[in-house]
């Protein structure tokens, strides 16, 4: 039995072959979609979400699945007290493989070492949410054409945002990425991030404060939110949230084939006048994400090759 809580636990020629299976579920849907008949999706969330949770219901359901589970903590015996352990024990007994999203780092990890089921990490606070770099690097891939010799602008919430450091983790394995890390001081990458895996890789970055000075270098902008709830002073959190919004003029420094991405939800960080330009990829960045995690499901329950 497998877990995934890191994008790390999938070696580079297992996500490959994830990402293969994703682009063939995108091209034969109907060839899936009663492969997990009789199977059961638990979705955990003891943090509001909307896209991660709904994309692996679809996805379940897309696959001729079911799902039962929380939306949020205080819907479930965790508003009692019950520990994440004894959580994990008794919906084993329910379903067949589990979506966690917790706003403890370490939570999902703590649920995998008590599941009998396959255990997903759906984002463990600002920790790592590895289903979402699954499907940055489906997106790019499918768009791009490859994962190696890119270069990509990190932009916004760079010290708590998982989904940044997920996708660090995860790009640093190909070919010729260089990162281009836009960020306020305050909002830098956190130092293991720049020492431990940047570093220690030699892998080619650099910092900058100005989104429109290096536009024009960029393959792929990702685009973050500076998120209200990582934040303790709110005063902070005001001063900071404006920093960086992009906007049609700022497009306009980009390159012709540039992609913007974005982990969602947007708050204001990128102007509703880029949604029309062909460069905006984050809502096929959504649907991208149902696929890749139709994959996950199969590959964890070991049903791939049925």
């Amino acid at each position: 039995m497998r877990h995934l809580l890191s994008p790390l636990d999938l070696s580079v020629d297992e996500l490959d072959n994830l990402l293969d299976l994703a682009s063939d579920i995108e091209k034969n849907p109907e060839k899936y979609s009663e492969r997990c008949k009789g199977k059961k999706l638990a979705t955990l969330f003891y943090e509001p979400s909307t896209r991660t949770r709904l994309s692996f219901e679809s996805a379940m359901l897309s696959l001729g699945g079911s799902v039962l589970g929380f939306s949020s903590a205080d819907s479930s015996s965790a508003a009692k007290g019950e520990s994440v352990s004894d959580t994990i024990r008794i919906v084993s007994c329910y379903a067949d493989i589990c979506a966690m999203r917790h706003p403890k780092e370490g939570a999902p990890l703590v649920a995998a070492e008590k599941s009998n089921i396959p255990v997903i990490n759906a984002g463990d606070g600002g920790h790592q949410h590895p289903t979402q770099t699954l499907t940055d690097l489906m997106t790019i891939r499918s768009l791009k054409g490859s994962l190696s010799n890119i270069t990509i602008g990190l932009c916004g919430d760079l010290k708590f945002g998982r989904t940044v450091h997920s996708l660090i983790n995860a790009l640093v394995r190909y070919e010729n990425v260089k990162f281009v890390l836009i960020s306020p001081k305050e909002l830098r990458v956190p130092d293991y991030i720049r020492h431990d895996v940047l570093e220690e890789g030699n892998v080619e970055y650099k910092e900058v404060e100005k989104l429109d000075d290096v536009m024009s270098e960029l393959d792929i902008l990702y685009m973050t939110r500076v998120q209200r709830e990582r934040f303790f002073n709110e005063e902070e959190y005001i001063r900071l949230k404006d920093s960086y919004i992009l906007t049609k003029e700022k497009m306009n420094l980009a390159r012709k084939d540039m992609l913007v991405l974005h982990p969602l939800p947007r708050v204001n960080e990128i102007s509703v006048e880029v949604d029309d330009d062909e460069r905006a990829a984050y809502f096929k960045q959504v649907q991208y994400g149902v696929y890749v995690r139709m994959a996950l499901i199969l590959t964890l329950l070991g049903m791939e090759e049925i």
